[in-house]
């Protein structure tokens, strides 16, 4: 959402994330990935933070929930409770720009580390 304040998540959709409980089967795991991946282009390195979520929803994969997804989980809740930031890159430090061309417009994003 765009205010005064400037760019801001909006309120319920951030209490939804927060009250979103652990996975219990890949089912959910698959609803939560789903959720990621429509923002994943606002969440600098989201497949690698996920990866460990994607592994059980491979088949015949058993369904274990490691300390290693619970921490991936939780990451990308707290990455999706926050706006992205929009600021002009700093020239001096390195930075990747992400390009969408198609038949119908142009999509960009630039990506600085922190």
């Amino acid at each position: 959402m765009v205010s005064v304040e400037g760019i801001v998540v909006d309120p319920h959709k951030v209490d939804a994330v927060l009250k979103w409980e652990s996975p219990t089967s890949v089912t959910e795991i698959r609803s939560f990935l789903g959720l990621t991946g429509y923002y994943q282009r606002f969440i600098q390195r989201c497949s690698q933070i996920a990866s460990p979520l994607t592994r059980l929803t491979r088949k015949d994969q058993p369904y274990v929930w490691t300390n290693k997804c619970e921490l991936a989980f939780q990451e990308l809740k707290r990455k999706l409770m926050f706006a992205p930031v929009l600021v002009i890159p700093n020239p001096r430090l390195p930075y990747v720009v992400y390009t969408d061309a198609s038949l119908k417009g142009l999509g960009c994003i630039s990506m600085q580390d922190e």
